[in-house]
């Protein structure tokens, strides 16, 4: 099985990494500089450069330029092209609207670090953790099954399935969601001079503040309506907050408090199960 994975920055490169580690060799695409770092490291076997050759390849590219690689490039027929966007609703939209000889397979690796590019790259990235195959009725259950196994190859724990809608709702709330008001947190200007007055607090809360802007705006604008829900949901329950300290109310703040605590409570038990 020939495979090449276009884009090698975090994502890319530790999957090149980790299917190495598997005995798995495969080739990468890329820009010139990032292709000798990858060649240098002894990354990839070679740079690819006829994307016909291969049975298997995987997109690891921001949105609109995983579009773009997706349809207008020809790749052998039946191979399984699998992308691994952090968004699949555009993704698949966009593949669905051109003709093409290959087997489209959505996915997502649910696995990152605050940092990106390829000089990050990790085998270990994707230990224990959870990939999503993204299916509809045109997916090909052999092509999906081959990037499940390769997934596991990889390390994954465990493979999910469901709908880029289902998906992408998901994604807006337990990712994007987070980002943004990470972001946003930390533009306060009492965050200045912040050392000595932190606990744990703050760093869980900035982690994530540190978003690649383009690549972000890119991911949320392709995820727009469900981010936007969400976002809209959060900015009411902060209201609640809001009215109950303005009037001093609490009762009202303890009643929210405790309907959080509760709610927590319970997203703990699940995960338990």
């Amino acid at each position: 099985m020939n495979i090449m994975i276009a884009g090698l920055g975090l994502i890319g490169g530790s999957m090149t990494l980790a299917l190495k580690t598997a005995g798995i060799q495969s080739d990468g695409f890329d820009r010139e500089d990032v292709l000798s770092y990858a060649l240098q490291e002894n990354m990839i076997a070679r740079a690819a450069r006829d994307f016909m050759e291969y049975d298997v390849v995987f997109v690891a590219l921001p949105p609109k330029a995983a579009v773009r690689f997706l349809t207008e490039n020809s790749f052998k027929k039946g191979a399984v092209v699998a992308d691994v966007c952090g968004v699949k609703g555009a993704i698949e939209r966009a593949v669905s609207d051109k003709p093409r000889d290959y087997r489209y397979v959505g996915c997502h690796p649910m696995a990152g670090k605050e940092v990106s590019g390829i000089r990050n790259a990790d085998a270990s990235l994707f230990r224990g953790a959870s990939m999503i195959l993204v299916e509809n009725d045109r997916t090909d259950p052999a092509a999906a099954e081959t990037i499940a196994a390769l997934s596991v190859s990889m390390g994954f724990g465990r493979v999910i399935r469901c709908d880029s809608d289902y998906h992408d709702a998901k994604i807006a709330y337990t990712s994007q969601l987070a980002h943004i008001v990470s972001n946003a947190y930390v533009k306060s200007p009492t965050a200045d001079g912040y050392r000595g007055y932190t606990g744990g607090s703050f760093q869980d809360m900035t982690r994530i503040a540190g978003v690649d802007e383009k690549l972000w705006t890119d991911l949320f604008s392709a995820n727009r309506e469900k981010i936007l829900y969400e976002l809209r949901l959060l900015i009411s329950e902060l209201g609640e907050y809001e009215r109950a300290l303005s009037a001093g109310d609490d009762k009202a703040l303890e009643a929210l408090l405790r309907a959080g605590r509760l709610k927590k409570e319970e997203l703990d038990r699940q995960k338990r199960l």
